[in-house]
Formats: structure tokens, sequence, C-alpha cells
């Protein structure tokens, strides 16, 4: 008999993984539908990337608020609550008459997907101890990687039937799925909810005891530079490969599929290497690797040799990367705060996306027709993780435990 069929906490593993998966659903069924966007409010490229950076930015913000209410209220109504935004926000995006309109849903809809992903890792939490709740976040990782591979594909089916609009309807119909599921099966799991957690001077406490950790911001360095050249394939991709490589929304989705599959790979070499070659090993090999990529890529746009291949392989193997480097940074970024977890990784993503929106928005405005600026975003990303770990040899924070 398997013992995780009679463990409370097993049997809200599928509600965990549908509850972080509303983020890459929220961004990357949208994707093959920016050109359109760009098109019908007539404001091109930088406003079609517009309505994704401030998904991002609106998710960046509202980690440093979420997980504080989590702790306060529980993890039940901040979830519960955090459905409901994403529905509504999707249902008023999806008959948006102005890109104004679309940009208020969008920042509403990513307050919501932020709710019901810090609530996701927060379950886990409570439900497990330090190594099996590892365990199980690997687990739930590891299906997730599901949305961002097969969405793409869907998001372009349905862009290429019914249009834009129609992905902000399927969007909004997976948050009602997810609703309802949590109205059903989702208990309290907050056993210790803490009436201070949002009072501001705790708060400000708490956050300003981890900036000033050189280990919290060295690793936090690594965790962002990787995470800008994913998000300058997400951002600049679509753009790339329909209006530069000429292919359709449909074939962008398998694409962008092909590409996510790198991650995954990157993230089980991750967890096989970790043991050996401890969080600092992982990132440098990482590292290496990404800027490699990222070179390769850049090389090809500048030889003016733009393919679907010149961009997939390459690409493939940045995501391989960044499957090495992005959970072992975060790993040692939350590291030296076991008590403060919560709060250490959401300052960490709220820096990580910081960053990413502003290079999005330079990539949006740069976008020439051509492969070179997305190109030159992901080696710079690539070459600046491989500085980092170049100049910081000897980094010292928690090692796997083998």
């Amino acid at each position: 008999m398997d013992p995780a069929r009679d463990d409370p906490a097993a049997r809200l593993l599928p509600l965990v993984i549908g509850f972080m998966a509303l983020q890459p659903i929220a961004s990357d069924v949208y994707l093959a539908s920016l050109p359109a966007i760009g098109e019908a409010f007539a404001v091109g490229v930088p406003g079609a990337q517009l309505t994704l950076s401030v998904f991002f930015a609106g998710f960046a913000l509202s980690q440093l608020l979420v997980g504080p209410l989590a702790d306060r209220f529980g993890r039940r109504p901040i979830a519960l609550a955090g459905c409901g935004l994403y529905v509504g926000a999707s249902l008023v995006g999806a008959s948006a008459p102005s890109l104004s309109v679309l940009l208020v849903a969008r920042l509403v809809q990513a307050i919501g997907t932020c709710c019901t992903v810090i609530s996701a890792r927060a379950i886990v939490r409570d439900c497990h101890g330090p190594e099996q709740a590892a365990q199980v976040m690997s687990r739930a990782l590891a299906w997730m990687a599901v949305a961002p591979i097969v969405g793409p594909f869907i998001g372009g089916w349905l862009q290429e039937r019914w249009g834009w609009r129609a992905n902000l309807f399927a969007i909004a119909l997976v948050g009602v799925i997810m609703l309802w599921s949590a109205l059903r099966r989702l208990p309290e799991t907050n056993q210790h909810r803490n009436p201070g957690a949002t009072q501001p001077r705790e708060l400000l406490s708490t956050y300003l005891h981890i900036i000033r950790s050189r280990i919290f911001f060295t690793y936090t360095f690594f965790a962002t530079a990787t995470f800008c050249a994913l998000f300058s394939f997400i951002a600049g991709s679509p753009f790339v490969a329909i209006e530069v490589l000429d292919i359709s929304p449909r074939q962008f989705g398998l694409l962008f599929g092909c590409v996510v599959v790198g991650f995954v790979v990157g993230a089980a070499i991750g967890r096989r290497g970790l043991p050996r070659w401890g969080i600092a090993g992982t990132i440098r090999r990482g590292a290496m690797l990404q800027a490699a990529a990222g070179l390769v890529l850049l090389g090809l746009a500048l030889a003016g040799l733009e393919s679907v291949w010149s961009l997939t392989l390459p690409m493939f193997f940045v995501l391989l990367a960044h499957g090495l480097l992005q959970p072992s940074s975060q790993m040692g970024a939350i590291g030296p705060f076991p008590r403060q977890a919560g709060a250490a990784a959401a300052l960490g993503g709220f820096l990580m996306y910081v960053v990413a929106v502003l290079l999005g928005l330079a990539l949006g405005a740069s976008f020439n027709g051509t492969m070179v600026p997305l190109a030159v975003a992901v080696a710079a990303s690539g070459c600046s993780a491989l500085a980092g770990a170049m100049l910081l040899p000897g980094i010292h924070g928690p090692r796997a435990s083998t």
C-alpha cells in the first residue's frame, strides 16, 4: 500500500500543484497572443510586452505582503481570495476595450496569482518537515513544469481559432476549476497564526535583517541573473518567432515547449548533482553553461543566421542551465534564515522580478525586427552570472545534505 494515499498532507499535493501552476498558465498560455494584442490596440511591441511586465511587477510587489497576510489570517482564505481575483481579473481582461483596462486586469491577476503561489508554498511547509518539504516541492515543481511546456501550444491553438481574448477566457476557466477545488478540498493548514505578522515594524525589521546578509545578496544575484535570461526569452520570443521567423502561433507554442524541456532536464541534473557538487559548485556549472549558450545565440544572431533552430537549440541549453542555477540560488539565499524563510524568499523574489521587468521593458523598446536584442539580453544575463561565479569563488553558504 502506498503510504502517501493515507497521508492527508499528500492528498493536498494536487491542489499545491494547481495553485503554483496558475502563474505559468497566466503568463505562458498568453504568450502567443502578444503580437495580436499589439495589433488590436495599435501599441506595437512595447505596449504588448507591457502587459507581461505589469503582470510580473504586480507579482513581485505582492510577495512582500501576501506572505505575512497568510501567516496572520491563514492559508485557506488567502488562497480562496487569490483564486477569486484570478478569475475576475481574467474575465475583465478578456473583455477589455482598451490597453489600459487590460493592464489593470493583468495587475489584479498577478496579485491573485501571488496569493495562490505563496499559499501553496506555505501549505507544504505547514504539512511537512524541512527535508520532506523539499522533496514534496520538487515533485510539485516537476508536475508544474507541464504547464509551461503545454500551455504555449494550447495558447497558440486558441489564438489561431478564436483570437487573443479566448486565451484569457481559458485562463479564467482554469481559475474557476481551482476555486471550486479549493472550496471543496482545502483545509486550513496554518495552526500557528501570527497576529503581528502584518505589523509594519515587524515587517521592516525582518526585511532589514535579511537584506544586510552578504550571503543573501550573493545568491540572489545569481537567481536574478539567470531569471533575467529566462524572462528575456519569455518576453521576446513571441515577437522573434512569429514576426521575425514567420511561424504560426501554434508552431511557436511547440518551439516554446521544446525549450522549456531544457529546464526540466537541468532541474533533474541539479537534483542528482547537488549532493556531490554543493550549491556553489552547481551554480558555477550552470553559470558557465548559460554564458556559453547565450554567447552562441548572440553569435548566430549577429551573423544573421536567424532560424527556428538557431533560436531553439541555444535557448534549450540556456534553460537547462537555468534549471541548475535557479533552485540552487534560491536555496542558498534562504539558507541562513530558517525561521524567516518565507520573508527571505519573498524579498529575493521581489528583487529578482523587479530587475527582470526592467530588462523586459528595455527589450520591448529595443526590438528592431531581428533576433539581436533578445540574444544580447540572454548573453548579458548569462555572462553576468558567470562573472559573479568567477569573482566570488569562495561562496560559503548552505550545502546540500548528502
